[in-house]
């Protein structure tokens, strides 16, 4: 069997599916990868060091006669610049990477026109045993640190409390609404730059993985069970919605900087910051709205887009992980090259319907929609018996840090003392650091909510 790696053709993509050292991981296995030539060039990576790692250079054309195509962004998440490739694939052929069958579930039904296989990534289960193979919580952790970085970039005042002749100056305020793997990234990015940081979000558990990292925490009492079981926030009733958002805008007024983090596979995000709320923000704030992609929680938010609304400065940005090539790829390849070795035996495809990771992530086999959920998007009836087995025993648990495997899906490059690079499983099958701060430590951080400002500087509107 020859994989392929293929050049991403989505614009300004510059992230590969497997980077130099997840193909040498894979040519170690006695499997035969193809690189489609400075199919890495964008994220820095030479075709000589893929040649290195063992991998044979080809064209566009000699890559898309390999039996299995890994990439980035597949036809679901590339509709536009992708089509141009549907002629080049031939039945039989399996592909895999990001599709968004859930929010495209049309280009899924096209791609099962074309008698192909094809495996989501963003379908992998929230499981212990998939936790190595998530590509869709490694690229929010890098999101998450990237948004907090655009706002430092942004705001017009420093991040740290600064102590100088004259005075001293009080650290920036960060809210981050939603604590998944995006959001607990921001949290251990911003108390890293040194602001005080409040975190909020609905799903059971969420509360200690925030305060674990150096968040204060704003709780909700819900009364209904918020959280799916793939560990997504659920929808909420109307009146249920209308509390958050008056709990999420009292905090967001009187914050320097909001990052928002809160969206679901398949559903329009929710909307938390109004209008109404930007208007009584202080002048200067930021807003970086990770979910623009999926409509936005800040109700002004417009995809890709800055824009400022009395002197607060929203951001949109729809594929911030990009901004991050190197590490983005590293940790891409590695998620890619955790499931290639999962779904081959002996150098070939073995897909086995009755393992939940094949189970959940298969959305195409042999040119028929098989996944139920994308199925019951398209219409499709179910006739006769089910096309993928219903899997005894169900589902296992999300969390469990006693046999979680300890799979460190970074590249182990850390040198910040305040992060541990050993991850934990987090009740929504993320991978999170965990804080080396001391309760003294965190304690003194928090009081500094109360500190007055001596310094000259003037006060804010």
């Amino acid at each position: 069997m020859k994989i392929a790696v293929l050049k991403e053709t989505f614009p300004g993509e510059l992230r590969v599916a497997l980077a130099p050292e997840s193909v040498a991981s894979l040519t170690a296995q006695k499997l035969q990868v193809l690189v489609e030539r400075s199919a890495g060039s964008g994220a820095g990576f030479a075709d000589s060091q893929y040649e290195s790692s063992g991998a044979v250079l080809v064209s566009r054309d000699e890559a898309f006669a390999a039996d299995l195509l890994l990439q980035v962004r597949t036809y679901g998440t590339n509709p536009d610049a992708g089509r141009d490739d549907l002629v080049k694939f031939r039945p039989g052929q399996t592909v895999i990477g990001m599709c968004d069958p859930l929010g495209n579930p049309q280009a899924s039904a096209e791609m099962a026109d074309l008698g192909i296989t094809v495996l989501a990534l963003e379908m992998i289960p929230r499981i212990a045993r998939a936790q190595a193979m998530d590509a869709l919580s490694s690229m929010a952790m890098i999101a998450g640190y990237r948004a907090v970085l655009l706002a430092a970039n942004h705001l017009p005042r420093l991040f740290p409390m600064v102590t100088y002749a004259a005075g001293l100056l009080r650290p920036a305020r960060v809210f981050v609404i939603g604590a998944g793997a995006a959001g607990l990234r921001a949290i251990a990015t911003a108390r890293q730059l040194g602001a005080v940081v409040q975190a909020h979000d609905i799903r059971p558990g969420s509360s200690q993985e925030a305060r674990s990292i150096g968040a204060k925490f704003i709780e909700l009492p819900l009364d209904d069970n918020t959280e799916d079981d793939g560990g997504y926030a659920r929808v909420l009733s109307e009146a249920d919605h209308s509390r958050q958002r008056e709990l999420v805008e009292s905090i967001a007024i009187e914050s320097d900087v909001v990052i928002t983090a809160i969206s679901t596979p398949g559903q329009r995000a929710p909307v938390l910051l109004t209008a109404a709320a930007i208007q009584q923000m202080h002048a200067g704030s930021v807003v970086v709205d990770l979910a623009a992609q999926c409509g936005g929680n800040c109700e002004l938010t417009q995809p890709d887009e800055m824009i400022s609304d009395h002197s607060v400065t929203i951001l949109g940005p729809t594929n911030i992980t990009t901004q991050v090539p190197d590490h983005a790829s590293q940790m891409f390849g590695s998620n890619m090259a955790k499931l290639l070795l999962h779904v081959t035996e002996e150098g070939e495809l073995a897909l086995n319907l009755e393992d939940e990771i094949i189970c959940e992530t298969l959305i195409v086999d042999k040119g028929q929609v098989v996944h139920t959920r994308i199925r019951d998007l398209l219409g499709i009836q179910e006739t006769g018996e089910p096309l993928i087995p219903e899997l005894q025993p169900a589902r296992e648990e999300i969390l469990d840090p006693e046999t979680a495997p300890g799979d460190d899906q970074t590249d182990g490059d850390h040198d910040d003392p305040d992060i541990d690079v050993t991850h934990e499983p987090t009740e929504t099958g993320d991978f999170i650091p965990t804080s080396t701060e001391t309760d003294e430590e965190a304690q003194s951080h928090h009081e500094l909510e109360g500190v007055e400002d001596d310094s000259t500087e003037q006060p804010r509107e």
